[in-house]
This record gives C-alpha cells, sequence and structure tokens, in this order.
C-alpha cells in the first residue's frame, strides 16, 4: 500500500466506513496508507487542488500510487478487500458475500439516505448547501426541504424496525462474522443520531448490536 493517499476528513461518514475497515482488516493499513485530511466545513473539498483529485468534490478518495483515483467508499474498501482477502469483511463463504451485499445495498437506500435527507434539509448549517460536493454550487443554491426531514423520518423508522427484527436471531447483520455490512450500519446509525434520528428503545435488539460494534477498537478509528 506504499506510495498511496487517502482524502480524508474526521467528520463525514464516507471517510469513516474506511477507516474502520481499514482498522479492522490489520495488516497494519491504517498506518501504511498516507491520510490527506480535507476541511469540508471550509470548503476544501471544492478547492482547485481537491477537484484536480476528485471533480465530484466529495470525499473519501484513494489515490493509487500510480496515480489512478478510487472516488467511493465501499469501492475502496473493495479493492483493498481484493489486495488484502484475508480477514474477509465483504463475506466469509458465497451466500454470505451475497448477504453483505444486500444489506449494503439496504442501508445505503434507506439507512444512510434517511440520514443524509435530514441532516441536509434540516439542519441550519446545511442551508444553501443541501446537495453534496460540486452539486451544491451548480447555479442556485438549492434550498433545503422541509418535507424530505418528514419523508426521511419515515424512511428511517421502516429501515431500524426492518434492522432490529432481522438481528433478534443473530450476533452480526450479514454473516457469522462481524463485516462491511456491520461497518456500514454503524457508521449510518451514528450518522444519523446527528440528524436527530435516534434508535427506539423498542428496538433492542438493534440497541445491543450497536453497543457491541461500539465497543470494537476500530469503531474509533
Amino acid at each position: 500500500m506504499a506510495g498511496m493517499r487517502l482524502y480524508d476528513n474526521g467528520w463525514a461518514p464516507s471517510p469513516r466506513r474506511v477507516r474502520l475497515y481499514l482498522a479492522e482488516k490489520g495488516h497494519g493499513l491504517s498506518e501504511a496508507i498516507e491520510r490527506v485530511p480535507v476541511d469540508l466545513q471550509h470548503g476544501g473539498n471544492l478547492a482547485a487542488a481537491y477537484l484536480a483529485v476528485n471533480p465530484r468534490g466529495l470525499v473519501p478518495a484513494l489515490v493509487l500510487a500510480d496515480g489512478r483515483v478510487i472516488d467511493d467508499s465501499i469501492a475502496i474498501c473493495r479493492y483493498v478487500e481484493a489486495l488484502h482477502p484475508d480477514p474477509p469483511l465483504f463475506g466469509s463463504d458465497p451466500f454470505a458475500i451475497a448477504m453483505v451485499e444486500t444489506w449494503l445495498r439496504r442501508i445505503e437506500a434507506e439507512g444512510y439516505a434517511a440520514a443524509v435527507y435530514a441532516l441536509r434539509n434540516g439542519h441550519p448549517a446545511f442551508a444553501g448547501r443541501a446537495l453534496p460536493g460540486v452539486l451544491a454550487g451548480e447555479g442556485a443554491a438549492p434550498p433545503q426541504l422541509p418535507a424530505l426531514v418528514e419523508r426521511a423520518g419515515v424512511l428511517w423508522a421502516g429501515f431500524v424496525a426492518s434492522l432490529d427484527a432481522h438481528l433478534a436471531e443473530r450476533e452480526w447483520i450479514a454473516d457469522r462474522h462481524y463485516s462491511m455490512a456491520d461497518i456500514a450500519a454503524l457508521v449510518a446509525v451514528d450518522f444519523a443520531h446527528r440528524a436527530r434520528l435516534a434508535v427506539p428503545e423498542s428496538c433492542g435488539h438493534l440497541r445491543r448490536w450497536h453497543a457491541a460494534a461500539t465497543a470494537r477498537p476500530s469503531s474509533g478509528a
């Protein structure tokens, strides 16, 4: 992994997925890849220097030693998984691989999407930044849409109820071992908390899982 650079941000959820993955993967990967901080709060992602790396203006981005760029958090993790397959974090057998993929899609489309809609359309800090990256700067700044906050609440409630039921008879989400699905869900749940989307007390299985995932050393990466 020598010569690679990971453009990162300590607050944003997508870079956190990569940091947690690298910490779980081991092999000294967290230390081997150079970290380059991007100051999202002050528009560092829209500066010319960063747009030359990732024209989308989003983090994370992994620059390989030969200059090629991977600009999606899950794609970055899949790339590393191909280089270092053990321990397997995208599924330990064919069925688990399918289940990790299933839950990654569901977490992204329901849990993480709800958090994004709620935060970008309901938090004052995102006024004028309802869209991410360069999309926020194309033409007039799109307004926050309160209806999307309401929609996010409905989406979130359905997501956590479904995940809670799924976890009733299993320790981890998609495999008998901790996997990328658990990493993605932990990031989504923690990010949703910032958007004032909570896990209800009634979701005891989900709360038990969240405590176990948070207790792992990688969660602080």
